[in-house]
């Protein structure tokens, strides 16, 4: 089972477009058009992702209460730091995330490329100011994670993971 959605509040709703459909190659299919029940009205758009099921969706708001000043990162609105809510997109395999990091290179978006040693990512961010990601799991899952990871759960001064494997900065006026 996967989750069928994820939506997401937006300021620009072409900005949103034009990074989602034109640089992530997701394919806008339907939009639903109402009230909202606090107030004003909204447009949701919702984006298919490769696989047939699975979309993002962004909320073009007009005229509802308390979305003055609206901020749509969603790790700032949270007081968080930026690498703690973001967004995660499955690639196939690490052939497909090169694929990825040359679309997002030559749409000229600078890049943070980390090997976590049981997956490989690209990060960027989208038009919202969120950190979205392309991931590849590259590694297993054991016995011994499964039990560290319940460990984890309670414990107060858990052991530091291994720190990851690599990590690059790369901008697309890189030579």
């Amino acid at each position: 089972m996967g989750y069928h959605h994820l939506a997401l509040a937006c300021k620009d709703i072409q900005a949103i477009h034009e990074f989602y459909e034109g640089i992530m190659g997701f394919e806008l299919v339907k939009v639903e058009v109402g009230p909202v029940p606090e107030g004003g009205w909204a447009k949701h758009f919702f984006y298919r992702m490769e696989d047939d099921h699975k979309f993002i969706a962004f909320w073009e708001l007009h005229d509802v209460p308390g979305t003055e000043g609206l901020e749509t990162n969603i790790s700032k609105a949270a007081g968080v730091p930026d690498q703690i809510n973001h967004v995660s997109f499955d690639v196939r395999d690490l052939a497909d995330l090169e694929r990825r990091k040359q679309q997002w290179l030559t749409a000229g978006l600078d890049i943070v490329e980390i090997d976590h040693n049981w997956c490989h990512s690209i990060y960027t961010k989208d038009p919202n100011d969120i950190l979205v990601e392309f991931c590849a799991t590259t590694g297993s899952f054991s016995a011994a994670d499964r039990k560290t990871a319940l460990a984890a759960l309670t414990s107060t001064t858990p052991e530091f993971s291994a720190p990851p494997a690599s990590v690059e900065f790369i901008s697309p006026n890189d030579s």
